[in-house]
């Protein structure tokens, strides 16, 4: 099968689902019962949100799974007439070979207010033949009279070694060559995401081997070691050296404001939390780090901020 990773490396079962343990052991309990509440998923992007509903719905389902499953992107379908004519049309109807329906809304918190109170008041009439599994981002965008009815389940980033652990899989059933500190760069730059390290893996793998230069020309993001190198001659009061290393790294590599501020960030956090630096120095340092960051979203010159952040560090 030809296409994206992601999609050919889903797994199928609650068992295959990587992270989530705590998650997944409670999950398996409804499938056993053959019953479940409503439920809402929380937690960051590519942290298996979806995957593990489609693979619980798959399991209390069974082969019946697609005539009684009704799956919305809230974030397409977010107004209050999906609620009144689609899920109100699913829901009238009996289920086929299954004990109930299942209706999975994506992306709930980018559903307006008005469209989730009509989404509780079907919650309500339909609890006989109909349950709902909802899927967001932020559950603080949800009215409290949907979360009161959903057994909530908050999903974490997925640990380093699980993602690791996954991406040398499927590299190895693809047959590319990997080296360890490939793997180990995907991960720290993926920051828990599951799916963004697989997108990465198959990226870096579109050139042949998977090797470090491979991961960092498809992330185009600089080198730690670059990062560490500015960051140190800003602090010894070389802002001219400093200014230059800053040029080089987004003009040659193309990496964007956004990233250089987060690389940055992430370089003096980890000097703070080694004792490489004084913890006035690193409060002082991240205020300036954060007022940075809301300049270049607003639109300011990335080059012009971050040499700014640069004098700032001497």
């Amino acid at each position: 099968m030809l296409g994206p990773w992601v999609e050919k490396y889903r797994p199928q079962s609650l068992d295959d689902v990587v992270g989530q343990k705590h998650i997944v052991n409670r999950l398996k309990q409804y499938v056993e019962e053959e019953s479940m509440p409503n439920l809402m998923f929380t937690g960051p992007a590519g942290v298996g949100k979806t995957t593990s509903a489609l693979a619980l719905v798959k399991s209390i389902l069974g082969e019946y799974w697609r005539q009684n499953f009704l799956e919305l992107n809230a974030s397409d379908a977010r107004g209050i007439e999906t609620v009144r004519t689609d899920i109100k049309n699913f829901c009238r109807l009996k289920p086929v070979g299954a004990p109930f329906r299942i209706i999975f809304l994506d992306e709930v918190d980018n559903m307006t207010k008005d469209a989730q109170h009509a989404l509780r008041r079907e919650m309500e009439m339909y609890t006989k033949t109909a349950s709902f599994i909802l899927s967001c981002n932020y559950s603080s965008k949800i009215i409290d009279p949907i979360q009161s009815r959903c057994a909530i389940f908050r999903f974490t980033p997925i640990k380093a070694e699980e993602i690791a652990d996954r991406l040398k899989f499927i590299a190895e059933t693809e047959g590319c060559e990997y080296e360890d500190t490939a793997i180990t760069t995907i991960v720290n730059f993926a920051e828990g995401d599951m799916r963004k390290s697989v997108n990465m893996l198959q990226s870096a793998a579109s050139t042949g081997s998977i090797t470090e230069d491979h991961v960092f020309e498809v992330v185009s993001k600089a080198k730690p070691q670059e990062i560490k190198k500015m960051v140190n001659t800003a602090l010894m009061g070389d802002f001219m050296k400093s200014r230059d290393i800053l040029r080089e790294v987004m003009i040659l590599q193309g990496t964007s404001g956004e990233d250089m501020v987060n690389q940055i960030y992430q370089d003096v956090s980890g000097r703070v939390m080694s004792g490489q630096m004084d913890g006035d120095v690193y409060m002082n340092l991240i205020g300036a780090i954060a007022e940075t960051d809301f300049r270049i979203r607003e639109g300011a010159n990335p080059r012009i901020q971050l040499e700014a952040l640069l004098a700032k560090f001497l």
